[in-house]
């Protein structure tokens, strides 16, 4: 029986055509509606999502022939690995691949933050000239608190060491490399967080944890919107305890009617962390070539 394979959300032509060579059936679907997705997903072997899809337990309850979900990209949080695990269904996904694309990001929001590259654009096309209020800081000399040392932890330490900014990282697993929390925050002159989103993370930066950060800390959010509790973020720009924060990520997305976005310091991009050529290229192979060893390994068992 041919391998039926659903791309639910857009990979690029590479890994389709690597799946397509193995002589796999591949439906790409990243158009149609995500309800009409669900109702169909039940003749397929193979699922392939990004961040989009919301691949839970009513997805999975529907889908009778799926053997394996390739998740392009990093973070699970939208796939219910519990319930896939008791259905058998294997999950792969490209945790390493965008590391380079989303430590950029990081940095890149850092220096618009330092140096109000925002601001200026902005002021510049309503016909103003504001040079001297656009006074900025330096990256280097500053202290850099990188929450999470995974691959885009250690990537962004790599870089942030470039500048000449001290590093200082926390994570929660145990090593004697790591301070905790309460060790770094004070410390910071910038934050940033690159962890998943799990039970544990979620809301992890809330307004304990503000309280003992620097005044005028700059905050990145490169991760997950829901590690970083908003209201708590919100009351601490207002008040000025955060001189600015850049979010790449939201709890909700799209962000609808979201109060940071009205704020002057925020500085905000789409969810465009892994979005450059480079990462999509390599995510899209590398899925395809996870989810060929996962059947194969499936029909060997």
């Amino acid at each position: 029986m041919t391998v039926k394979v659903l791309v639910c959300d857009k990979i690029t032509d590479e890994g389709v055509k690597i799946l397509e060579e193995k002589g796999y059936e591949v439906t790409q679907a990243w158009r149609v509606p995500k309800l009409e997705l669900c109702s169909s997903v039940g003749d397929y072997d193979v699922l392939i999502v990004r961040s989009a899809t919301k691949v839970n337990a009513d997805f999975l309850a529907k889908a009778k022939r799926l053997k394996v979900v390739g998740r392009a990209g990093e973070g699970l949080d939208n796939i219910d690995l519990r319930r896939a695990a008791e259905l058998g269904i294997a999950v792969v996904n490209t945790p390493q691949v965008a590391a380079v694309s989303v430590a950029e990001l990081t940095i890149g929001h850092m220096l618009a933050m330092a140096r109000n590259i925002v601001e200026g654009t902005v002021s510049l096309r309503e016909g103003k000239w504001i040079k001297h209020d656009l006074m900025g800081v330096e990256l280097g000399g500053k202290t850099l608190g990188i929450i999470g040392c995974g691959n885009i932890g250690r990537e962004v330490e790599r870089l942030a060491q470039c500048f000449g900014m001290k590093v200082v990282e926390v994570d929660v697993c145990v090593n004697e490399k790591f301070v905790s929390l309460e060790e770094m925050l004070p410390q910071a002159d910038f934050v940033t967080v690159h962890v998943p989103l799990t039970p544990h993370t979620r809301h992890m930066i809330g307004a304990k944890e503000f309280a003992m950060m620097k005044d005028g800390v700059m905050l990145v959010n490169c991760s997950r919107g829901g590690v970083v509790d908003e209201e708590a973020l919100y009351d601490a720009l207002v008040s000025g305890k955060v001189k600015s924060a850049a979010l790449d990520v939201f709890e909700e997305e799209p962000p609808m009617d979201s109060k940071l976005l009205g704020l002057k310091n925020v500085y905000a991009t789409p969810h465009i962390g892994a979005q450059t050529w480079e990462a999509q290229v390599k995510s899209s192979v590398l899925i395809a070539e996870r989810v060929i060893a996962a059947l194969d390994k499936a029909s060997v068992g």
